[in-house]
């Protein structure tokens, strides 16, 4: 896999961005347990290519999440600085567990990461689940720890995307069932 510092190529990083945007796409059309083939196919370059530039469905997932991770972090800021302690964190869920829901099978791909260290998707967690903690902590909720938080996000998310819920009821989904987080 191509690391973060080394230059590629002008036709290597044209490959890349295919795939990336194919499979953005992709994930969107399909959800995220689709054929890498498919996703080799719709970028125009070759299977060869596509588990060069990411060698597992994760290492590619995490790549086509990086900007969604990077928009929710930022929201979470404003989220703190606007609202109290306590509307931040009811916010921030009811926020992540939209974001996760976009693409089907997301939320089962993440909670598989939550156990296995290696996992490329490992880090793809790791900053929600600090800011999670850092919301927690500031709201005083102390009843629930950050892992045990993202967890029902992600069966939140599973259940915002089989229920096929618009937002406002994902809405009352999250916040119903994270009351006693946030009380």
């Amino acid at each position: 896999m191509a690391t973060a510092g080394k230059k590629l190529r002008a036709d290597a990083q044209r490959n890349r961005d295919a795939i990336l945007a194919a499979a953005r796409a992709t994930f969107e059309a399909e959800g995220v347990l689709t054929s890498l083939d498919g996703i080799a196919l719709r970028a125009g370059v070759g299977n060869a290519t596509l588990y060069r530039n990411f060698p597992t469905r994760d290492d590619l997932l995490a790549a086509v999440m990086q900007s969604s991770i990077t928009e929710a972090l930022a929201e979470s800021e404003s989220l703190a600085r606007t609202l109290s302690p306590r509307e931040a964190l009811a916010e921030w869920l009811v926020h992540l567990t939209w974001q996760l829901r976009i693409w089907h099978d997301l939320p089962y791909c993440l909670a598989s990461a939550l156990t296995e260290d290696e996992s490329p998707m490992r880090p793809t967690n790791d900053p929600l689940v600090d800011r999670t903690a850092a919301l927690l902590t500031e709201a005083g909720a102390e009843s629930v720890t950050a892992d045990e938080a993202y967890q029902l996000v992600l069966a939140l998310s599973w259940a915002v995307d089989r229920f096929g819920d618009d937002e406002a009821t994902a809405r009352r989904r999250v916040l119903l069932a994270t009351a006693a987080i946030r009380s």
